[in-house]
């Protein structure tokens, strides 16, 4: 088994702000697994919020790379969940289906819903130039909302539903919000028809949850990874973001949504900031999802050939061509 990365860096179309900053391209890893006869493909993004960068995520996948019997199985031993153990998974994941002749979702035995709606992210901003973005992107039927939790995010929401009137709403804190702001904020966006606030608190503060009402679902982003942390999570989130850059690939992130569908949790696929080689294998899980937000995509100058296709705010099933 031969194994190889590299880093590969993406233009965005425009910088792309959050909470905790702005950039201006992705940078991702891309592993390639073959057999000598058929090869797999993964991608992940390395990212600071959880201390990853490109070179620790490099240095990973070099490490494992002289273990014997190396398979996606082994794998989840080797390496913690992270981007290095993601780009490793999906890439595996894809030359079993290669060497099978059968997709990723016959071999995980997951029905396909063909076409689904993804939502679109809006940028961090002023109200105007959110709600710029909310008009330009007027066939999106669910819009997600950067938000700061400073004394803007209100006017925020209000601009981008003046603007986009029809659009369902979505908002996402990263981490940002205090609980005065929390409480003060949450009815008025019930009243602006927001359907979730994602990740209001920071991960190792959201005790507060427990505490405070939730007229909105509340969905875990950073504070969930995998399947260990769900039982922390009950009383605090209705919902939880899966990405596989978290979860460590699609075999936890499988593991992690049927056991958090068992624990009554709803859910939310999501991506970071990569291409449709990212997108693909999340695209699996999310038929049976509550909310699909994978517009990674979207987001770049350009994307790689035999891309996901975006029409009328949906997304389609990953051709052969780019994976799985």
């Amino acid at each position: 088994m031969q194994i190889e990365a590299r880093e590969e860096i993406w233009p965005l179309d425009k910088p792309f702000r959050i909470s905790r900053g702005t950039r201006s391209e992705a940078r991702v890893v891309v592993v390639t697994v073959t057999d000598r006869q058929h090869t797999g493909r993964g991608e992940a993004v390395p990212i600071s919020r959880y201390n990853q960068s490109i070179a620790s995520v490099l240095a990973q996948i070099e490490s494992i790379k002289s273990e014997t019997n190396l398979d996606r199985h082994r794998i989840q031993e080797l390496l913690p969940a992270g981007a290095a153990r993601n780009a490793l998974d999906c890439a595996f994941w894809d030359l079993e289906a290669k060497i099978s002749g059968k997709r990723v979702w016959e071999l995980a035995n997951i029905p396909m819903v063909h076409f689904l709606e993804t939502a679109f992210t809006i940028s961090l901003d002023t109200p105007e130039k959110m709600a710029t973005a909310a008009k330009e992107s007027a066939n999106a039927p669910i819009l997600k909302l950067k938000l700061g939790g400073d004394d803007v995010d209100l006017a925020r929401v209000e601009a981008v539903r003046e603007a986009a009137s029809a659009a369902r709403l979505l908002v996402d804190a990263n981490e940002s919000w205090s609980p005065a702001h929390y409480q003060k904020i949450v009815p008025v966006l019930r009243g602006l028809r927001v359907e979730v606030i994602e990740q209001p608190f920071p991960a190792d503060a959201d005790e507060v949850l427990e505490t405070l009402d939730h007229p909105i679902p509340v969905c875990a982003d950073e504070s969930c990874h995998t399947s260990a942390d769900l039982s922390r999570l009950t009383s605090r989130y209705q919902m939880i973001n899966v990405k596989l850059d978290k979860t460590g690939g699609l075999t936890e992130a499988l593991l992690l949504t049927d056991r958090a569908r068992q624990s009554g949790f709803k859910l939310l696929i999501g991506c970071m900031v990569g291409t449709s080689l990212s997108m693909a294998p999340a695209r699996v899980l999310a038929s049976a999802a509550d909310y699909v937000d994978l517009d990674g995509p979207l987001l770049l100058a350009g994307d790689r050939d035999h891309g996901l296709a975006y029409e009328n705010g949906g997304i389609s099933v990953p051709s052969r061509e780019l994976w799985g």
